[in-house]
């Protein structure tokens, strides 16, 4: 029994590592109790960013805008976390009306034309500080 229990929790062990914190002045800081990012076995979980500024300013102006400051935010977090766009595994993109669908790929796809991640798009009946957009991301580490 002793021996049993103890190979199964070995694996159990190994696969939680250790649960790392990350923020970067780069970006606007968290609006409330999360991180910007977490780090966790080599992959980087990016808290949903919208469109402010590293000194937690909206973007005004078009949705290209707003999404291009998204990605700048997403861009700098990842960094601090060790990683980069290149390593980024899965996009959640979360538009506050579908008639943005079409202006925030023409932006997606300046971010992300060779190394193409995984990605959903949904439309919500609204977002945080009643942003048009929200983009989080999961990465992995560079080696």
């Amino acid at each position: 029994m002793f021996l049993r229990n103890t190979l199964l929790k070995a694996p159990l062990r190994r696969s939680l590592g250790t649960l790392t914190p990350v923020a970067t002045k780069l970006a606007p800081p968290a609006a409330a109790s999360y991180s910007q990012a977490m780090k966790a076995n080599n992959f980087v979980y990016v808290s949903g960013q919208i469109p402010y500024t590293p000194d937690n300013k909206p973007v005004e102006g078009t949705l290209s805008d707003k999404a291009n400051q998204v990605f700048q935010n997403v861009k700098n977090i990842l960094e601090a976390s060790n990683s980069s766009m290149n390593k980024i595994v899965k996009v959640n993109v979360f538009l506050a009306d579908m008639k943005f669908f079409q202006e925030f790929n023409s932006v997606y796809a300046k971010y992300f034309n060779v190394h193409k991640p995984a990605r959903s798009c949904v439309a919500v009946a609204s977002l945080p500080l009643n942003v048009d957009l929200e983009v989080e991301v999961v990465a992995v580490e560079n080696n």
